[in-house]
C-alpha cells in the first residue's frame, strides 16, 4: 500500500484503487486533486485522483487510453472543454446544449459520457449560501461570455431568471452568447455595452462575475457598485484570491456574497459520485480544507 500525506488528511490507495484525473494544460494550479483526494480519504475509499497535463494534440488519445488503464472518469479544464465535447460518445442534456464538457464519465462498456456541471455547481453553491434567492424576483447581471459564463447563463435561465443582462468587454462575444441562448430559451438576454456596465446593475437581484478580472495576476474588475440595490447578491467565480476586490467591496456595502470556491466544489460532485461511488460530503470542513490549501500556496 502506498501512502502519502496532505495537511490533516491521510490518503491511501492500492493497485485496485478507483482512478480519476483532471485533464488540462496547465493543471498545476488546480485544487481539484486536493478536493477529490480529500473526499476519497474522508469516505475511506481506496482511490486516487491525479492532475495530468495533456497538450491539445494528445487529448483524443488520452481519452481512449486511460479508460483501458482503469480510469473511471475525468474532469476537463482549459483548453479542452470544447474539444472533449467532440470526442465523447454521448452527452448529458447540459453539455449538449452548452457545447462543452467539463466532466467525462467512463461506463462499464468503455463508452464516454460527456457532462457539463459548471452551471449546476454554481447554482448549488448559490442556493446553499443564499437560501432566499428567487430567480424570478429581479434581473440578473452576468459579466463574461466565455465557457463558464455560458454554463451559468443556461443554469440561471433554467432556474427561472426572466431577465438576464449580459455584459462583456468584447461586444461581439456577448451578442453571440445572446444569440445562442435565444435559440434554447424563451427569454432573450439583453446585451449591455461594457462602458455601460454600471447602469446594468440598476434594479438587479444578482450580479455574477464570470470573467477572469480580479483573479490573481489579472487586471482588476473596474465596476462601481453604487447603482446595485443593497439586497442584491454578488457572486464571483474567481477563487484566487478567495476574497476578490468585488466581494470585499460588496460585503462592505452589505450585500450577500458568494465566493468562487463553492462552485469548484459543486461542479465536482457529479464526477465524484461516479468514480467515488458515493455522495461526497459538502460541509464547513470541506470548505475549510480547501481554504487551507489556498493559504498553503501563499
Amino acid at each position: 500500500m502506498i501512502m502519502f500525506q496532505q495537511p490533516e488528511t491521510a490518503m491511501w490507495f492500492t493497485a485496485a484503487a478507483r482512478l480519476a484525473a483532471l485533464l488540462g494544460d496547465p493543471v498545476a494550479h488546480s485544487l481539484s486533486p486536493r478536493l477529490h483526494n480529500h473526499w476519497f480519504a474522508r469516505h475511506r475509499i481506496d482511490g486516487l485522483y491525479l492532475a495530468l497535463r495533456v497538450p491539445a494534440g494528445d487529448l483524443a488519445a488520452t481519452l481512449r487510453l486511460l479508460p483501458r488503464l482503469g480510469f473511471l472518469g475525468f474532469n476537463i479544464t482549459l483548453p479542452h472543454k470544447e474539444a472533449a465535447f467532440a470526442l465523447v460518445d454521448r452527452h448529458d442534456p447540459a453539455a449538449a446544449r452548452i457545447g462543452a464538457v467539463n466532466t467525462v464519465l467512463v461506463h462499464a462498456d468503455g463508452s464516454l459520457l460527456g457532462c457539463n456541471t459548471d452551471g449546476s455547481g454554481f447554482l448549488l453553491h448559490l442556493r446553499a449560501t443564499c437560501p432566499a434567492f428567487r430567480p424570478d424576483a429581479a434581473p440578473a447581471v452576468l459579466l463574461g461570455a466565455g465557457g463558464a459564463a455560458r454554463a451559468i447563463a443556461a443554469a440561471l435561465l433554467d432556474a427561472g431568471v426572466e431577465e438576464l443582462r449580459l455584459v462583456n468587454r468584447t461586444a461581439e462575444r456577448a451578442h453571440a452568447l445572446a444569440d445562442w441562448l435565444s435559440r434554447h430559451f424563451a427569454h432573450r438576454p439583453t446585451v449591455v455595452p461594457w462602458p455601460d456596465r454600471a447602469e446594468a446593475l440598476r434594479g438587479a437581484g444578482l450580479l455574477v462575475n464570470a470573467t477572469s478580472l480580479g483573479m490573481q495576476g489579472k487586471p482588476p474588475l473596474d465596476l462601481p457598485l453604487d447603482p446595485l440595490p443593497l439586497s442584491a447578491i454578488v457572486a464571483d467565480i474567481v477563487y484566487v484570491p478567495l476574497a476578490t476586490d468585488l466581494l470585499v467591496r460588496a460585503r462592505l456595502r452589505g450585500h450577500p456574497v458568494v465566493d468562487g470556491l463553492g462552485m469548484l466544489i459543486g461542479q465536482a460532485v457529479p464526477g465524484f459520485r461516479h468514480w467515488g461511488g458515493t455522495e461526497p460530503a459538502i460541509d464547513a470542513s470541506t470548505h475549510a480544507f480547501l481554504r487551507r490549501a489556498l493559504e498553503d500556496r501563499r
